[in-house]
């Protein structure tokens, strides 16, 4: 059993204050025995298309540094929610992961975009500025096996399969739905991704800042393989905490042998 902790942080306009912010709650997290941190999905840019090339960083700046320093110095693992990276002139938003040592161990480039057009609702084009990625991603650490994917990403079980099959216990999700999409699907989509690969499933939200360019729905929650929620926050700034059970990931998969009863050749 671990302790899984997720920073519902609300970011700023400004990157150094957004530092600031990440490294006080990171801090607290690891104070109250959290031994792998997440972080939200753009946690220290502005979400939106106006933002993303002009706070973008390549994999070796400060940003990157700034979380494998925080990793090293709590002697936590960190999924450090993404950030808009740069690499040959393209725009990724990317997840960078770490280990106690503040050694980089994963990289998850956001593999659907998220270009949506909802009558009445929100109208949001990631494709406009923002490259895909091409990689399912999962992490090694002591505990176990953890999947990274980032926001929309959870919209595609397929990706979520592919993570559990690689042996992941844990997916985590650093993600920020809308006030459009958040209340018709967060709880539900989050539930059913721990409940269709039996697995834990966390996804860690930014706050949500009515001034801000982007209102996110927040409501960063940790889902148990038997697909209930195991914690669950409001859209106000906090740190979602949980226990992860492997053995209980192992009981419900002996319980209820879904992976076992896959029938891939009709899938094919």
């Amino acid at each position: 059993m671990f302790k899984i902790a997720l920073c519902q942080m609300m970011g700023s306009m400004d990157k150094e204050k957004s530092k600031e912010k990440a490294g006080a709650m990171v801090r607290e997290a690891a104070e109250n025995g959290a031994q792998v941190v997440a972080l939200p999905e753009m946690w220290n840019c502005p979400y939106s298309n106006d933002y993303f090339r002009d706070y973008a960083e390549p994999e070796d700046g400060p940003s990157v540094k700034f979380l494998s320093d925080l990793a090293r110095g709590n002697d936590i693992y960190l999924i450090g929610g993404s950030i808009s990276e740069l690499d040959d002139n393209k725009v990724y938003n990317t997840s960078f992961s770490f280990d106690r040592q503040g050694k980089r161990i994963g990289k998850h480039r956001k593999v659907h975009l998220f270009d949506i057009d909802v009558k009445g609702g929100i109208r949001f084009m990631e494709s406009d500025t923002l490259s895909p990625g091409d990689k399912a991603t999962v992490i090694d650490t002591e505990y176990c096996k953890i999947g990274v994917a980032i926001c929309y990403d959870v919209r595609f079980p397929e990706l979520s399969r592919k993570m559990a099959l690689a042996g992941a216990k844990l997916i985590v999700l650093p993600a920020a739905f809308n006030l459009t999409t958040g209340p018709a699907h967060w709880d539900l989509t989050m539930r059913a991704r721990a409940l269709d690969n039996q697995v834990y499933f966390a996804a860690a939200s930014p706050a949500r800042d009515m001034d801000g360019v982007y209102q996110a729905y927040g409501s960063s929650c940790i889902a148990t393989p038997w697909g209930e929620f195991l914690a669950k926050a409001d859209e106000k700034e906090t740190i979602v905490y949980g226990d992860i059970d492997l053995d209980y990931v192992e009981a419900i998969r002996q319980q209820l042998p879904l992976l076992k009863h896959r029938r891939e050749e009709i899938y094919k």
